[in-house]
């Protein structure tokens, strides 16, 4: 048996579920809200770092979601979703190294600072302090702290949109050789790389690969899959898409010049 702890935003939990659906496997659903229950002892107990996803397969828990990508391939292994030729696999794994330690909280940061940011501003500072130190993962509530109080201006920024800059590059680079990030077939790769790109779009940040064909015809692939459609946007409510809809102002203007600055 299989259950899912996640949340239809989370870009973690997305990439999951999409691997869920490529493999023909459904999960129980338990949908957590991320405003606190994440850091409840009875979820701790499953994930000790207050995250999501958790799979849970058999009672048994999996955590971290570039790790329950392999699990899922590994237990359920047709269709595949790793590539066979060793350079490839090593590809896929490359994409998942570069998203946990350096895209992911750069989404985190870039996210926080536009879309998440007025909601917390309608609270005391005091609130949402509190809030957000609740996270196990101190360095987190501190980026999470900077881009409130400053928005695009704060000091993670300028490194945020460089890692982003980073995956567009490699994707770019992967494209050359295949259809998809990892060869001629969908793989981990496209996985893991799906729910970042649909973040930037969400933000009208997908200005940063206007100048790639190649990315921007991967894209529109990848968003009229069905897994893809199947997993996130036929499960997104209005809530859902509600922090994405009103960005004001517009980040694109103030990224642009930074991105400028930068190069």
């Amino acid at each position: 048996m299989l259950e899912l702890y996640h949340n239809i935003n989370s870009v973690c939990a997305q990439k999951v579920r999409i691997a869920l659906k490529q493999k023909g496997q459904e999960a129980k659903d338990h949908i957590l809200t991320l405003r606190g229950d994440q850091n409840e002892p009875g979820y701790l107990k499953l994930n000790p770092n207050g995250v999501v996803p958790t799979l849970v397969h058999d009672g048994q828990p999996v955590v971290e979601s570039s790790l329950i990508l392999y699990y899922i391939d590994e237990v359920f292994p047709d269709p595949p979703l790793m590539p066979k030729e060793p350079r490839l696999r090593h590809r896929v794994r490359m994409y998942n190294k570069l998203i946990d330690e350096y895209l992911h909280n750069a989404c985190t940061i870039l996210t926080f600072a536009t879309a998440f940011r007025p909601n917390f501003l309608k609270m005391t500072r005091e609130a949402w302090l509190a809030e957000i130190n609740k996270a196990p993962l101190k360095r987190r509530a501190e980026y999470k702290r900077s881009v409130i109080e400053h928005g695009l201006d704060s000091e993670f920024v300028i490194d945020a949109l460089a890692q982003h800059r980073k995956l567009l590059s490699w994707m770019a680079d992967s494209l050359k050789g295949g259809a998809y990030l990892a060869g001629d077939s969908f793989s981990n790769a496209d996985c893991a790389v799906i729910p970042y790109i649909l973040r930037l779009k969400l933000l009208k940040l997908d200005g940063m690969w206007a100048q790639s064909p190649a990315i921007a015809d991967w894209w529109a692939r990848m968003r009229t899959r069905p897994s893809v459609n199947a997993t996130i946007f036929d499960r997104m409510e209005d809530k859902d898409w509600a922090p994405f809809k009103n960005l004001a102002p517009d980040p694109w203007p103030k990224v642009q010049e930074l991105l400028k600055a930068a190069a």
